[in-house]
């Protein structure tokens, strides 16, 4: 039986959506909040109003775990890019490493081994952010290990 393959990632198709977060936790505690909020304004008084309080935390903890987990993936990226940068720049660029963003060094982690110098100097000198150097990716490092 034939393996399926994900298609080539690139950037069009590279982020990452999970239904169960996206899709089911999301509308489960969005749902709970705009269910909590019809009942405070339907039936005020205490109880209703701790409903919707405790409603909303949950929505914002949901969103917070998310941010919690991409924020160390970032830096997980920040470091292996440091890394693999040093390995693969000739100085002087080399030693300018170290003046990457951490928008930048993510931005970079696409950028196959080949063209990643000259996206380095492009984003160095032209201070692009993370969208702008994974457009100008051409030859795409899929990841497909992201959260």
């Amino acid at each position: 039986m034939a393996e399926k393959t994900a298609p080539p990632q690139t950037y069009a198709n590279h982020r990452r959506y999970d239904p169960l977060f996206h899709l089911f936790l999301f509308g489960v505690f969005a749902g709970s909040l705009a269910v909590s909020l019809w009942q405070l304004v339907k039936h005020p008084g205490f109880d209703t109003a701790w409903l919707f309080l405790a409603s909303a935390a949950l929505l914002v903890l949901t969103f917070k775990v998310r941010l919690y987990a991409l924020k160390v993936q970032d830096r997980v990226i920040r470091l292996e890019e440091r890394l693999r940068l040093h390995e693969l720049l000739a100085e002087p660029l080399r030693s300018r490493i170290g003046e990457l963003t951490e928008d930048q060094l993510v931005g970079l982690r696409f950028a196959s081994d080949g063209e990643v110098a000259g996206l380095v100097t492009q984003a160095l000198d032209e201070k692009l952010p993370r969208e702008e150097i994974k457009k100008r990716v051409t030859s795409w490092r899929p990841d497909h290990w992201r959260v």
